[in-house]
């Protein structure tokens, strides 16, 4: 039997065989609403209940909603917490994750993902398909494995698709599971 200790509140008694799971299992809501010009405005919204958003003003704005959904899906598919997503359910604002924010430099495991990220949309806009020997050839970040880049595709592909199916002033709604994703610990007799 596990017992833990509740302060003042005294001892709770558990059976040996409880799974714990976090309570929290969207880290940040990630809402990307397609305008009538075909750019999307990004919204995030946090557990807190806090939120930041993002509105690109300029005639690139279109490639933004793209971008950030190859974001979600590197992050989600080689389980970066400390890139884009991860810093925004830390409580980084929108300015913040540039770099050139209040918050100082981007974390290498950021700058690691926007590397990524930059080939893939390169990749992209030059309408050819690389093979996993090409992508890691242009890398300066990690090598990636041919298994990882097909996943990363096949979730950025769907991620596409859904977003493409989506009209005017509809909202594509995604959870980014954050640092909390699944926790899981099986309690031990003691």
């Amino acid at each position: 039997m596990v017992k833990l200790k509740l302060g003042n509140l005294g001892t709770a008694r558990m059976f040996p065989s409880f799974t714990v799971r976090s309570c929290e299992t969207i880290e940040v809501r990630v809402q990307i609403t397609k305008r009538d010009d075909g750019a999307g405005l990004l919204k995030c919204i946090r557990d807190d209940r806090s939120c930041t958003w993002q509105k690109q003003p300029d005639r690139h704005a279109a490639h933004f909603a793209l971008h950030d959904l190859t974001h979600f899906a590197v992050e989600t598919t080689l389980g970066y917490r400390n890139a884009f997503f991860g810093l925004l359910e830390q409580g980084w604002d929108m300015d913040d994750v540039t770099g050139k924010g209040g918050r100082g430099p981007l974390p290498a495991e950021a700058t690691e993902v926007e590397s990524i990220v930059g080939l893939l949309d390169a990749e992209r806009a030059g309408g050819v398909i690389w093979t996993c020997e090409e992508f890691n050839q242009f890398s300066k970040a990690r090598q990636l494995t041919a298994d990882e880049m097909r996943q990363i595709k096949a979730r950025r592909s769907e991620l596409f698709g859904r977003w493409f199916a989506l009209g005017t002033g509809q909202t594509l709604d995604l959870e980014f599971l954050g640092a909390a994703q699944y926790r899981t610990a099986r309690a031990r007799p003691g």
